[in-house]
């Protein structure tokens, strides 16, 4: 596997039978082609769809059936329709058991950092906020550094937040960590070592106990 197959592999690991989950921009959509045979989920986007499936092949694919990012997608047996706003009162009001959401920088303290960047227009933000203060549980999924090997993972934010202490449990190519009771990495991804972590984090972080190899 590489960084981020690993990443979509351990974030499948978070479904649960009978959870309805919204799935961010980025790394999060390819989730949609990790679940579980035989889960029985139910994918919402933010643009009105409940029942997303996975990505359709080039013979499959229809223009006018996209995701909140605007990627082509598929759609379950009894998937539904609907408008953007009967959407977001979905998530308003907790009915999303699980967001998994993609992130520019993430805080030690589960600050998310992932809307926007002053100066520059990214692709497909929106609706982050609302997840994070809706959905049940929210696990956040990233490249472990940047593309030019800076912390993303920090003391503090330096972005423009989308929410503060809003992260469940944060999954990178080195491993897993939670934020309840402080920063601790909990997984280790295969061949990467604790040290390499340290370098590569933007702050201190405790190690569990019974810290284990990263699932996937």
């Amino acid at each position: 596997m590489d960084g981020r197959q690993r990443i979509v592999a351990r974030a499948a690991k978070e479904l649960r039978d009978g959870f309805y989950v919204n799935l961010g921009i980025g790394i999060p959509t390819m989730v949609a082609n990790a679940v579980p045979d035989g889960m029985d989920i139910v994918l919402h986007s933010e643009n009105g769809l409940l029942g997303i499936g996975p990505f359709p092949t080039e013979e499959e694919v229809d223009a006018d059936l996209i995701n909140a990012g605007k990627q082509t997608v598929s759609a379950i047996p009894g998937s539904s329709f609907f408008h953007s706003s009967d959407s977001f009162a979905m998530i308003r009001g907790g009915h999303i058991n699980l967001a998994i959401l993609g992130a520019m920088q993430v805080s030690a303290s589960g600050d998310l950092a992932n809307w926007m960047i002053p100066g520059k227009m990214v692709k497909g933000m929106g609706g982050a906020m609302d997840l994070v203060a809706g959905a049940q549980r929210v696990v956040v999924t990233m490249d472990h550094v940047t593309r030019k090997g800076g912390h993303k993972l920090l003391a503090n934010c330096n972005l423009p937040l989308t929410g503060t202490a809003c992260v469940d449990m944060l999954i990178t190519d080195l491993g897993v960590f939670t934020f309840a009771g402080g920063l601790t990495l909990i997984e280790l991804a295969e061949g990467v070592t604790v040290d390499e972590i340290r370098e590569k984090t933007g702050c201190p972080f405790t190690v569990a106990d019974d810290l284990r190899p990263m699932l996937g």
